[in-house]
């Protein structure tokens, strides 16, 4: 195959599949909503347009894909805590998943932070969802969330002094004794 033909190999497999003509459209919309280098890590993994962004600019970003017209992502499908221990300065993390109901257009938008500043804007003036999933990634993850209206404990009980889904301890308790280890192939 010639570097001709393998340059409108990809672009012939972009216009087959729905999928990517679709995610293709949303990131051109997203760059042209809010600039070339406001998302980083772009991915589409199982199908779903999948980007990174910085706590700064979250709130903005989240804000105007409600109100766009275009796109209309006005459903919070999920929002959730991530702790990845081994990425310096990026540790804590959080995971928007946004729907819009009338195109069937779904994006996923990431933020990473460090775990000594875990503060991020609140998302409740816009999506009422938002409180309980807010209230979730501080009870097990230690997020601020600046602006939330009641962020307390919403699973665990208030005198937890730790956030336990934070990889902070060992996943087994060494000292226990009612466990061997031939029955776990170890």
């Amino acid at each position: 195959m010639n570097p001709q033909e393998s340059a409108v190999a990809p672009e012939a497999a972009v216009a087959e599949d729905p999928i990517k003509v679709q995610n293709a459209r949303v990131l051109a919309l997203l760059t042209r909503l809010f600039g070339e280098g406001t998302f980083t890590d772009v991915e589409e993994p199982y199908g779903l347009l999948t980007v990174t962004t910085t706590r700064e600019r979250i709130h903005e970003i989240i804000a105007g894909l409600q109100q766009d017209q275009e796109i209309k992502l006005n459903f919070l499908t999920t929002m959730c805590g991530i702790n990845y221990p081994e990425r310096e300065g990026q540790e804590l993390g959080m995971i928007y998943h946004l729907h819009s109901l009338t195109q069937n257009i779904r994006l996923r938008i990431k933020i990473f932070f460090p775990i000594t500043d875990p503060v991020v804007p609140t998302l409740t003036d816009l999506y009422a969802t938002a409180n309980w999933m807010e209230r979730e990634a501080y009870d097990f993850f230690g997020i601020i969330f600046t602006g939330h209206p009641n962020l307390i404990r919403i699973l665990n009980v208030e005198d937890m002094d730790y956030h336990p889904m934070r990889k902070e301890y060992p996943l087994e308790d060494g000292t226990r004794e009612d466990k061997t280890d031939l029955f776990f192939g170890r």
